[in-house]
C-alpha cells in the first residue's frame, strides 16, 4: 500500500500544480463574503484547508487521540489498514534556509506562528524564493476556527508543490514512525474513542459534526464490518 504523505493538491491537481494559484484566488474571490475575517494568507490558508480546498498543506495534531479519530472515521475505509504518521519536527528545521531557522532561534520555538512566517515569507512563492532546495515547514493555525482548536492542529508545507513531505523526509533521512492500525481491529478502536468522547462532535464543532456523528452511529457498521472481516478469510 501508498503511504506517501500526498496533499489534496496533488491528488485533484496532480496534472498542472500552476493551477494551485487560480484555486485560492477563486476561494478569495467567491468566498469574500465568508471571509472578511480573516486578514493574511497564512490565516485564509488553514480556513481553504478546512472547508476542503485542495491546497499543498498537510493536517496533522498533537494528539494521539485525534489522529486516531481521523484514521478511523471513514467507515467507507473499514475493508483496509489506517496508519498514523509520527515525526519530529524538529529534524525539519535543520534543513531550512538560515533567515527562517534564525527566525525559530529568536523566537525560542520550534514551530512557525502565522505571524512569523507573515514576516519572514508572506506568501508561497516568496517562501519557494528563499532556498532552491526544497524545504518543509511547521507552523501553527491561528485559532479563529473551534475545530482548529479541538483538534489541536498543525499544518506541514513544502516550498516546492512538486515534492511531497514524504520525499523530503527520504532525501534528508528524517527519522519517523508509522503506526498501522489493522483494518481487523479499526471498530473497536473506534468504540472505544466514542466511550472517551473523541468524536466528529468534537472534531467538527457545530451542526456538521453532530451530523457526521449521527450518520456514523446509526450506519450498519456490525454487518458491513463483518463483511468486509469475512471475505478476507
Amino acid at each position: 500500500m501508498n503511504w506517501d504523505l500526498i496533499p489534496l493538491l496533488n491528488r485533484i491537481c496532480g496534472h498542472d500544480l500552476s493551477l494551485e494559484a487560480q484555486v485560492f484566488r477563486s476561494f478569495r474571490k467567491y468566498g469574500y463574503a465568508e471571509l472578511s475575517d480573516y486578514a493574511g494568507f497564512w490565516k485564509l490558508l488553514p480556513v481553504a484547508q478546512h472547508h476542503g480546498l485542495p491546497t499543498r498543506l498537510l493536517d496533522w495534531t498533537y494528539s494521539p487521540m485525534v489522529a486516531a479519530h481521523f484514521a478511523t472515521e471513514d467507515i467507507n475505509k473499514y475493508d483496509r489498514d489506517g496508519v498514523i504518521w509520527c515525526l519530529d519536527v524538529t529534524f525539519f528545521n535543520r534543513f531550512l534556509p538560515e533567515n527562517l531557522n534564525k527566525r525559530l532561534r529568536d523566537t525560542g520555538s520550534n514551530i512557525f506562528s502565522v505571524g512569523m512566517l507573515e514576516k519572514s515569507a508572506p506568501d508561497f512563492k516568496a517562501m519557494q524564493a528563499l532556498s532552491e532546495k526544497p524545504y518543509a515547514l511547521f507552523f501553527e493555525p491561528s485559532s479563529m476556527i473551534d475545530r482548529i482548536a479541538n483538534q489541536y492542529a498543525l499544518f506541514s508545507v513544502v516550498s516546492d508543490p512538486s515534492v511531497y513531505l514524504s520525499d523530503i523526509i527520504r532525501q534528508n533521512n528524517i527519522p519517523y514512525r508509522r503506526i498501522i492500525i489493522p483494518k481487523e481491529i479499526k471498530l473497536e478502536i473506534r468504540d472505544k474513542l466514542d466511550y472517551i468522547n473523541i468524536s466528529e462532535r468534537l472534531i467538527y464543532p457545530g451542526l456538521d459534526g453532530i451530523c457526521k456523528w449521527i450518520t456514523r452511529r446509526y450506519a450498519d457498521l456490525g454487518r458491513k464490518y463483518n463483511y468486509n472481516h469475512d471475505n478476507d478469510i
